[in-house]
């Protein structure tokens, strides 16, 4: 009756993380649009930060708490199945074109932020000033986004929206973006404590866990937003989505979570010589097939999800 109790609250933390994501995403894409944000920067920011922030607050708790197993886990396993999973299922859904120009430069900004997270991390810790560098990484992924805004030339007439903008509207969609951001807080704080007590309980090592019910849960958001966007023909701002969850992941929840944390992250040996390398090796595929093809098929997709379950089994 314990272990089901607590298989129960931590997906009623799960329910509540996503339904917090989903108000916030909603609210902050309506912000975004009336003061004139182009789509694709909308895409690679506003949502990927939005569907992010499960990862952020429940890896950010778990360094609090002192769990940087879980810390870490949660985010290499959310990149992980971001990519192996998400892309995978999608592009087997239906293929995804790539019509992006800097999906190259996008996707070996992900890669050589793994790249640097690695050598950081090769001492067995990220300590709090090599969390600001891994921070301050997001610099160049906004200036990316800025460049390809402008090489565009969008252009939005955005003087009627803000001089007939509803008050009401305003205020309801700044209520769901606070609120939404509370309900991420407290459920991310529910699926840690949880998250804790299942590893406990089942003698699982909480890295296991984190790596893969809390970072499937955390990555929640991402999948539907993914799905949504291939079934509505927007399959750029799926991979958009996901290559700036993915570098979110490196620079805002990691630089976050060792930043927060009294002694730093520990990194352990299973992070550096499994997980890390696995993350590599699925991403590699996904951008190579991506820059040479221009377009994530389903013989790339169904590659990424065998890597992704093979790499499951090993962890299993």
């Amino acid at each position: 009756m314990e272990i089901s109790m607590v298989f129960i609250m931590f997906f009623i933390g799960l329910l509540i993380t996503v339904k917090g994501g989903d108000l916030f995403v909603d609210a902050a894409v309506w912000i975004a649009e009336k003061t004139g944000i182009s789509p694709v920067i909308i895409g690679a920011t506003i949502v990927s930060l939005a569907t992010t922030l499960p990862e952020l607050f429940v890896s950010a708790i778990a360094s609090i708490e002192g769990h940087s197993d879980v810390s870490v886990g949660n985010a290499i396993g959310s990149y992980i199945c971001n990519i192996g999973f998400i892309i995978g299922v999608c592009a087997l859904i239906k293929p995804m074109k790539i019509e992006s120009k800097y999906f190259g430069a996008r996707g070996i900004m992900m890669l050589g932020y793994l790249v640097v997270f690695y050598v950081l991390a090769l001492d067995g810790v990220i300590t709090s000033k090599e969390g600001m560098a891994l921070l301050s990484l997001i610099i160049w992924f906004i200036i990316i986004n800025i460049i390809e805004h402008k090489k565009k030339n969008y252009k939005k007439i955005i003087n009627n929206n803000i001089n007939n903008r509803d008050n009401r509207e305003l205020v309801t969609n700044l209520l769901k973006f606070i609120f939404g951001a509370l309900l991420i807080l407290v459920g991310a704080h529910i699926m840690v404590d949880k998250g804790v007590e299942i590893a406990n309980i089942l003698r699982i090592p909480k890295q296991i866990i984190s790596l893969t019910l809390i970072a499937l849960g955390t990555s929640f958001p991402e999948l539907v937003t993914s799905i949504s966007s291939i079934v509505k023909d927007k399959q750029n701002l799926s991979i958009g989505n996901i290559i700036g969850a993915n570098i979110l992941n490196l620079t805002i929840v990691m630089g976050i979570s060792a930043i927060v944390s009294q002694q730093g992250l520990i990194i352990n040996r299973q992070s550096l010589f499994l997980d890390v390398p696995v993350a590599f090796l699925i991403s590699s595929v996904f951008v190579l097939a991506g820059t040479y093809k221009r377009k994530i098929g389903r013989i790339t997709g169904a590659i990424i999800l065998i890597l992704y379950f093979s790499y499951l089994m090993i962890l299993l």
